[in-house]
């Protein structure tokens, strides 16, 4: 019987064990997708203050940068009129009314996991919104609202 009560507490505490590294591995990815955005706007923070000794990032600023509304081609534009001004939501492309997954890293980690991609990203959206290169200002402040929203 003991022996019976033994092999029954060891295949539960296995199967809790197995349960407990899944979730750890889910919360340690979205930890590490966390971690890349952190990264990348700690280094436009450092680009920026090159340029201005006194840069500092601001979850204020990157909000209203992507809610600033600019004229494109006779239309008012922003980053939330594709994805919403709740960047947790999915958004929809303006012209071609595609699908666009939630930009904030808490509703899609995935958002800002590939820096080439990010960097893909910040340059043709800052060219077709601003018709330049955003400031690494800008883009830090972007990145620290998205981390910030929940």
């Amino acid at each position: 019987m003991k022996y019976i009560f033994s092999s029954t507490v060891a295949v539960a505490l296995l199967a809790f064990s197995v349960n407990s590294n899944a979730a750890n591995d889910v919360s340690g990815q979205f930890a590490s997708q966390f971690n890349v955005a952190r990264t990348l706007a700690s280094q436009y923070e450092q680009e920026a203050m090159k340029h201005d000794k006194n840069a500092k990032l601001s979850a204020e600023a990157g909000r209203a940068f992507y809610t600033k509304k600019v004229l494109v081609g006779g239309k008012e534009m922003s980053c939330s009129a594709c994805h919403t001004n709740d960047p947790t939501k999915e958004g929809k492309h303006v012209d071609t009314g595609k699908p666009i997954k939630p930009v904030a890293i808490s509703a899609n980690p995935d958002s800002f996991s590939d820096v080439k991609k990010v960097e893909k990203n910040f340059s043709t959206h800052c060219r077709d919104l601003y018709r330049k290169d955003c400031a690494a200002l800008d883009k830090g402040n972007f990145l620290t609202y998205m981390l910030s929203v929940k």
